[in-house]
């Protein structure tokens, strides 16, 4: 809902600070006095254009901010826009100086107009003489009477269901229009896969493949140089062993006369034991090492195989495992992508399944459509539009992303005359009543927080005012309204009623419009001068006490 709106040197506005309350508020005030420069203010706030005209006179700029409670749907949209918002609040704010440059902010961030615009769409819906209604968009008004019928979530399936489908017939498409390409392509992956498949490269095969290459060609020389260290240690003429223990004796007798040998030959011990351990590890390695000129051949040719498949895949070797797991993964979408009669299976299921749920969308929604049409033309009737009649069609249409209807509301604004579109109602006092009867109507239904109604009693009076007046204060219930209006029925409905005036400031060389909230007392001499022009008598106050009474709006003792 709305909370507050700052407006800043627009138009004959210099400055106010107003605060809304939820339910039914309405701004009144003599002609000329500036009563739709509110609704022209939050306008701008919301994104609509503005130029260097809406400036007050003598001012550098016009700067409005409103500041609105957020809904699900525009926490929605904050939240995909990458914006943050605290407790729930959103601000608005736009700026427009004397070059007619515009800056639109939401929450501090810079946005464009555009983006406020969208943003608006949830927040706020103003119904009047402009031209930007969201009930004269088709697209709006089958979105009401999906929400007034809870097709919501239906809708959004069926949303899924016919972007599936629809990505299914291009496929079936592409591979209908481009089958040899296709064709060839799995084919060379094929014979690629195959040739992988031959080769069955392993994970660290090629660094272990090299590892056993150099060991077995550098095999002769391995036993070799193994066997002559040995013989050294052990086996020769006069081996290293026999002479170093000879050498540790002598030493040992020696540290007899001299303890200070002693570790000297302790450590000539152990070095004799660990050249002992050489020899143990040397007999085993020569033992189990031998000249294999077959398994050196056997790996030569593996070594070979993987070089070349790295040439032939323009990979390198040790990459060949990688490059296999890829083209199987390439293989596997080219064979789903093309295989035609897979595709058609797929399509021909989501279709039925897109098409099941249209019929059950479509049977609710023309069920839901009647009960609207009636009971917006029974409120017609009451707001002075008798004999007209209200309809809303729900006619099939070719498949799309919300169903295969085409939803449209039609109106016969008098006794005799033919249905037309809502769009091209001529009066725009009509198309407020209009408006304002199906969004009663339809209240629970609309998820729009805050609607706005300019000027909806053009055109009435008497018992009909009365009406319209009780219709908003129903609608203020299940949301917040604010209305501009001149007739004294309605105002007394509301719970919250501002004041518009023009006057002279000292310091301003022309009258500017003030805006200011009624207490009780100053209710009732608004009330009574709505009812009887400037002149007040006790009549008028009189009556004026009376209508606020009735409505449990005003004080007794007032």
């Amino acid at each position: 809902m709305l909370r507050t709106l700052s407006v800043h040197d627009f138009v004959i506005v210099d400055s106010l600070e107003l605060d809304f309350l939820s339910g039914f508020s309405v701004l009144t005030g003599e002609t000329g006095a500036g009563k739709s420069i509110l609704v022209d203010a939050l306008q701008l706030a919301l994104g609509e254009r503005g130029d260097a005209g809406v400036i007050r006179e003598g001012a550098s700029r016009a700067d409005i901010s409103a500041e609105f409670v957020a809904g699900r749907e525009a926490i929605k949209w904050l939240e995909d826009s990458e914006i943050g918002c605290e407790d729930g609040v959103v601000l608005l704010r736009r700026i427009i100086d004397r070059s007619g440059r515009s800056k639109g902010f939401v929450n501090g961030v810079s946005v464009t107009a555009a983006q406020m615009r969208e943003l608006a769409s949830s927040l706020v819906d103003i119904h009047g003489q402009h031209a930007h209604q969201s009930l004269l968009r088709q697209d709006e008004q089958r979105r009401l009477l999906d929400r007034h019928a809870g097709l919501e979530q239906d809708v959004d399936e069926l949303a899924l269901r016919y972007r599936a489908w629809q990505s299914l017939l291009e496929k079936i498409q592409a591979a209908e229009s481009d089958s040899a390409r296709l064709q060839a392509e799995r084919e060379r992956l094929e014979w690629r896969a195959n040739e992988f498949e031959k080769l069955s490269p392993k994970p660290g095969e090629w660094e272990q493949v090299n590892s056993e290459y150099d060991r077995l060609s550098h095999a002769a020389s391995l036993i070799e140089g193994a066997g002559e260290t040995l013989s050294e240690l052990s086996e020769s003429d006069s081996p290293v062993l026999s002479r170093l223990n000879v050498l540790k004796q002598k030493l040992s007798r020696l540290s007899e006369i001299d303890d200070r040998l002693a570790p000297v030959a302790e450590l000539l011990e152990s070095a004799r034991i660990q050249l002992q351990e050489v020899t143990y590890s040397l007999r085993d390695y020569l033992l189990h090492t031998d000249l294999d000129p077959g398994l050196l051949q056997t790996v030569e040719k593996r070594l070979e195989a993987l070089h070349s498949a790295g040439r032939q895949f323009r990979v390198q070797p040790e990459s060949l495992p990688d490059e296999w797991e890829k083209t199987k993964k390439q293989l596997q979408q080219y064979v789903d992508s093309s295989d035609l009669a897979e595709l058609k299976r797929q399509e021909n299921l989501v279709r039925e399944q897109y098409f099941a749920l249209a019929k059950r969308v479509s049977l609710r929604r023309r069920q839901v459509a009647g009960e609207l049409s009636e009971a917006v033309t029974a409120v017609m009737a009451d707001l002075h539009m008798s004999g007209g009649r209200f309809a809303v069609e729900v006619v099939s249409s070719t498949p799309h992303a919300h169903g295969t209807d085409q939803v449209g509301f039609f109106v016969a604004g008098h006794a005799g005359t033919s249905l037309r579109p809502l769009s091209k109602v001529a009066s725009g006092g009509e198309l407020a009543r209009l408006s304002l009867a199906i969004s009663v109507i339809a209240s629970r239904a609309t998820a729009i927080p805050t609607l706005v109604f300019d000027e909806v009693d053009t055109g009435i009076g008497g018992a009909v005012a009365e009406v319209v007046g009780k219709l908003l204060k129903r609608l203020g219930k299940e949301h917040q309204v604010l209305c501009v209006t001149h007739l004294p029925q309605v105002a007394s409905q509301a719970s919250q009623h501002f004041q518009v005036s023009k006057v002279a400031v000292d310091h301003i060389p022309h009258p500017v419009s003030r805006i200011v909230p009624l207490d009780e007392e100053k209710r009732v001499v608004e009330i009574a001068r709505m009812l009887g022009g400037v002149e007040m008598t006790d009549a008028t106050l009189n009556h004026a006490r009376e209508m606020l009474r009735d409505n449990g709006l005003a004080n007794r003792n007032v």
